[in-house]
């Protein structure tokens, strides 16, 4: 499926876009969040000073897991008309804090030395989906490569069971979410919305144990 750069009539307005989008922020910040929260509780509790090194170690991770969302989300979801680039080993880092440690490996084939802002936030989006595409396990391939005036952002999720929930097809798309959670939606949707935006075109293809996703923009 390939979406239309031409659309001009969003299904979901800049307003109602806003909310969906701080609601997921604060649903990613919630849970390490919460986890310094619960750290902090234990080292002040007289009967638990035994747990006191599991407390800070709680602490320690989960501050660094949500700094490393914040660092993510300023570059994934910013503002696009900020004049700020980046380098290909920065969105790498920015990406690689999120999903380190999970069940997918990811392989960072990234050519361009240098990305404006808003092909910068469609590939850290790309990226992540990419990998979320790989549940159980595989490896998210990410690459790019300069093609007729465009930069080209490729994300190759392969993998046993890779797949899209159904919600991310709706929001890879641009449709608005009729049913499903917008938590699955609303990332998809954002990285359309970017890449259109852009004057781009975004291309999904799945076939069994392979996700595919393609962000063609001018460069």
């Amino acid at each position: 499926m390939t979406s239309d750069p031409a659309v001009t009539d969003l299904p979901v307005d800049r307003g109602e876009l806003a909310t969906y989008i701080a609601a997921k922020l604060c649903h990613d910040f919630i849970s390490p969040a919460g986890a310094i929260v619960s750290g902090l509780d234990l080292l002040k509790d007289p009967s638990a000073q035994d747990m006191r090194d599991d407390a800070m170690g709680l602490i320690t991770d989960s501050a660094e897991k949500l700094v490393a969302i914040v660092h993510f989300a300023r570059v994934a979801f910013g503002a696009a008309t900020s004049s700020e680039r980046f380098s290909g080993e920065e969105l790498r880092g920015l990406v690689a804090g999120l999903v380190d440690g999970g069940r997918a490996s990811m392989n960072w084939q990234v050519q361009t030395d240098v990305f404006e802002k808003p092909a910068a936030r469609a590939l850290v989006n790309l990226a992540y989906l990419t990998m979320a595409a790989l549940p159980t396990g595989g490896t998210a391939t990410i690459s790019t490569r300069q093609e007729d005036g465009f930069v080209v952002l490729d994300g190759l999720a392969e993998g046993a069971r890779a797949r899209l929930k159904p919600e991310a097809v709706t929001g890879l798309a641009g449709q608005r979410l009729a049913e499903g959670l917008p938590g699955q939606w609303i990332q998809p949707y954002w990285l359309w919305l970017t890449v259109t935006d852009a004057g781009g075109a975004l291309e999904v293809t799945a076939t069994e144990g392979q996700v595919r996703l393609t962000a063609r923009m001018p460069h």
